[in-house]
């Protein structure tokens, strides 16, 4: 068996704490571990970290690595899609990978999961999966269904059929209703909630895609190297869509643990905690007569007072305050910042790179102010600015750093100046954290202003 963990979404409904560069997978929501690190772990109880297989893009590549590690799992596997192209592209990328990187066979069980859903407890959920794989085994294509507790218009719904062996014949996969259809749904008592979880063999998933998709499927056959080089010529479809609706042979299992795609503020009020009023809290906040109302700070203060019924969410750079039941529309605003090319679309303050991140402090017309953490080992990439000088001052650590043809170490409370268009590198040659404060200052300050000549990280060019 492999487990395809699907960790390439944008991430726009929980703005202003998810974004393109950081989406909703990578989020701590519930807890200090991550949505993904938290799916990774449901998945260690029924299999090895080495059957694990990441389809992510490459601007999450390091971030999916670091967050692998921290979880027990660094032998996973990470597959780059090239771009973005939706559920069943991503699917085909895994099956190529499987068979000619981990030399699976079409008997092989996969078992495809999104990586930002909340479920639990780990011990129900493995069952669950131990249960589908069974019956994946004996050729059928296997979903989870989760019994609707509200006319939920957010998620798609499948109807069951007939029961068989624990499961039930899907009659029909249906799209997300309007509020009318999904109370029919819940009141008929067949219907359930599509989780976006499948599991069949692969030889099962090529004999559909060729049946439904058959210019997926004629690339998916050729060698892994060619999937990838030509990845963006497929078309642009989900599993569910493109597959599953025209498929035959498909069964739902109930799922008997909880379950929450935190597809919206609304639940991702729904599964935190609450006090006495109904207020869902999180951070640096005070309330005085608030009912019913989710309040989250991650810098400042966030006061509220008389407040029913809405969601007050604070990052570093954005407020969003909404009305319960509206969250759903946080994609708009996201759409609207893209059509004005606000950085706040795609962007937080704080960036993951390779080696480490950065957080903005502040910036100007002609300067920016960085908080730098190179993780321990890590090397920046030898470069050059022709726009810019840099004033780096350690707070915590020793780097380790290139100024033209001089190395030298800078300690704790000790600072270097780099010049305009002279070749440096940084590194962090200890064992703790490196922690430095940088002032940019020039007439352009953009990230593409970066020239490299060499990088361990292969982005020299790029």
């Amino acid at each position: 068996m492999k487990i395809i963990l699907l960790a390439g979404g944008g991430g726009t409904r929980l703005f202003p704490l998810s974004r393109a560069r950081f989406p909703k997978q990578f989020l701590k929501v519930t807890g200090d571990e991550s949505l993904f690190a938290q799916t990774v772990k449901r998945f260690l109880a029924v299999t090895e970290a080495r059957n694990l297989v990441v389809i992510t893009n490459q601007t999450h590549e390091y971030l999916v690595k670091s967050e692998l590690a921290s979880c027990g799992a660094a032998d996973a596997h990470v597959a780059l899609e090239p771009e973005g192209r939706n559920t069943a592209p991503a699917i085909a990328l895994a099956v190529a990978y499987c068979r000619d990187k981990l030399e699976a066979t079409e008997e092989e069980v996969l078992f495809v999961a999104p990586c930002d859903h909340v479920i639990r407890p780990v011990d129900v959920f493995a069952a669950g999966v131990l249960a589908a794989v069974k019956l994946a085994e004996q050729g059928s294509i296997v979903t989870f269904g989760v019994k609707p507790s509200s006319p939920e218009t957010g998620y798609g719904y499948i109807q069951a059929g007939a029961s068989i062996n624990g499961a039930f014949v899907v009659n029909s996969f249906r799209e997300k209703p309007d509020l009318e259809t999904a109370e029919k749904y819940v009141a008929a008592g067949n219907y359930y909630w599509n989780s976006g979880m499948f599991a069949f063999t692969m030889g099962r998933f090529l004999q559909e895609l060729a049946l439904q998709q058959p210019d997926i499927c004629e690339l998916t056959i050729q060698p892994v190297e060619t999937v990838l080089e030509q990845f963006g010529q497929m078309p642009d479809v989900s599993i569910d869509y493109g597959i599953m609706e025209k498929a035959s042979n498909v069964l739902v299992i109930p799922l008997a643990a909880y379950w929450n795609d935190i597809g919206s503020w609304d639940a991702i009020y729904d599964v935190l905690g609450k006090d006495k009023d109904g207020n869902a809290v999180n951070g640096d906040c005070i309330n005085i007569d608030c009912t019913n109302t989710l309040m989250l700070s991650h810098r400042h203060l966030v006061a509220g007072i008389g407040l029913e019924d809405l969601l007050v969410v604070e990052t570093a750079d954005a407020i969003l305050v909404a009305k319960k039941g509206e969250s759903q529309k946080v994609k708009d605003v996201v759409a609207l910042l893209k059509s004005k090319g606000r950085r706040e679309a795609s962007e937080h303050l704080t960036d993951y790179r390779p080696w480490g991140n950065y957080t903005i402090l502040g910036e100007g017309f002609d300067y920016k102010i960085k908080r730098i953490v190179v993780n321990p080992g890590q090397v920046l990439s030898l470069q050059m600015h022709h726009h810019r000088s840099e004033h780096w001052v350690v707070v915590n650590g020793t780097a380790l750093v290139t100024i033209g043809d001089r190395e030298q170490l800078v300690c704790d409370d000790e600072s270097v100046f780099v010049p305009q268009t002279v070749k440096h590198r940084l590194s962090n040659p200890g064992k703790v954290p490196l922690v430095l404060i940088e002032v940019q200052s020039g007439r352009y300050l953009g990230e593409d202003d970066i020239v490299r000549f060499e990088d361990v990280y292969g982005r020299v060019g790029k």
